[in-house]
């Protein structure tokens, strides 16, 4: 097990090392100078400060920082700009919530990550558990969206809704009403929606950065299986018994839902995979007398777990994976023809794959299991059971 652990941990190591995308983008310096550079991209998931730059592919390394820099972006990706602001950053945590209702704003310059361009503007700014939006319109300074938890008791929690004001006074157009304004969440799916149907409303160009992006954040895949599978059972007390299935080839099937981390280029996601596998082998033990010893194992597996892509090409990345995976089994056993009948238990074990994906639709997977024991619940009996996995993956959208 410790050796599989480090050559997965190796391997996530190596190829997060060598794994350095620029893209094409610029930055504005502080005497309004546009440079075009390429920019390394790692889609930050908390604000910058600075970023990394070269001019050219042959030209080397340097970083900008926000003294320096009043504006930055990657072509058809994301754009940042600077500016000075009053951020509140009380705490959203439950257990870090305080009595006062009001924001206790701190003049601070930012990098502010521009979601909607246009006649009215939409910025976000995140780091760590901190999420603010803030906006501006034809031309005004940039101002917070207020949501502010906070506690009214030990036992109540009341929540400041001052952005909803904010943007009835100021995203008035015949089509958004008050009513549409006063359900909105302070989310930002829900306020990029708001911004980009204001900007059409009134005519204006806008740009949509979320939506140039066109991160997709699901898929939905197909996933049958071949299963080399090894099973041992061993008695402590009688020796006699102990059955060797040898590798058997077995098939499975699973439904694979994978959710998009929304941050560093989608390179990491969270996997469920419920899967059906059946497995059957026989022998024969000779003894003091021949008797055939039947094993059955039908179970439904949900792994869940980690995924990590490094991207080829466009179209093509590898990957790597970690999974927990709980196991219900059912009409499974060790059945001895002259002797006993053994139940097999439901367990919980670990597997790690590594893969191959071609434009988001087709895949192919290695994975293996980790030993465990199915006759836990017996105190003379122990088992080996294994399993290596060749995964084919389709996936629907």
């Amino acid at each position: 097990m410790k050796k599989i652990l480090i050559l997965f941990i190796s391997i996530l190591s190596i190829n997060c090392y060598s794994q350095i995308t620029f893209n094409k983008g610029y930055f504005i310096n502080n005497s309004d100078k546009k440079i075009d550079c390429e920019i390394k991209n790692i889609d930050w998931k908390n604000n910058p400060t600075e970023f990394e730059y070269r001019i050219s592919e042959d030209k080397e390394l340097k970083t900008a920082s926000i003294a320096s820099v009043k504006e930055f972006g990657i072509y058809k990706y994301s754009k940042y700009i600077r500016s000075k602001v009053d951020i509140d950053r009380s705490s959203n945590r439950i257990a870090e919530l305080n009595t006062q209702r009001n924001p206790v704003f701190k003049n601070e310059e930012l990098f502010l990550k521009v979601l909607v361009e246009g006649k009215a503007n939409l910025y976000s700014y995140n780091n760590g558990d901190i999420v603010r939006y803030f906006y501006s319109n034809e031309g005004t300074d940039i101002e917070q969206l207020v949501y502010k938890r906070y506690k009214i008791n030990q036992e109540k929690i009341a929540e400041n809704v001052t952005f909803r004001q904010q943007l009835l006074n100021n995203l008035k157009c015949q089509n958004i009403s008050s009513k549409d304004i006063n359900k909105i969440n302070y989310g930002k799916n829900k306020l990029i929606k708001l911004f980009v149907k204001y900007n059409q409303c009134e005519s204006s160009e806008l740009t949509d950065f979320e939506n140039i992006q066109k991160k997709d954040l699901f898929n939905l895949t197909f996933r049958p299986r071949i299963n080399s599978t090894s099973f041992s059972v061993d008695n402590s007390i009688y020796n006699s018994t102990d059955s060797d299935f040898n590798t058997n080839i077995n098939f499975g099937f699973g439904i694979e839902a994978e959710f998009i981390m929304p941050f560093n280029k989608n390179k990491w996601s969270v996997i469920i995979e419920p899967t059906y596998n059946k497995y059957k082998s026989k022998i024969e033990l000779t003894t003091q007398r021949i008797q055939s010893v039947e094993a059955k194992y039908n179970s439904i597996e949900l792994p869940i777990g980690i995924r990590h892509y490094f991207f080829i090409k466009d179209d093509s990345k590898v990957f790597v994976n970690a999974s927990t995976i709980f196991d219900i089994s059912y009409n499974s056993n060790v059945d001895y023809e002259i002797s006993t009948d053994l139940n097999i238990i439901s367990t919980v074990n670990l597997a790690f794959g590594a893969g191959y994906k071609f434009k988001d639709k087709y895949s192919i997977e290695f994975r293996y299991h980790l030993n465990k024991d199915v006759l836990d619940n017996y105190t003379s009996w122990y088992s080996t059971f294994g399993k290596l996995s060749l995964v084919l993956g389709y996936s629907i959208f």
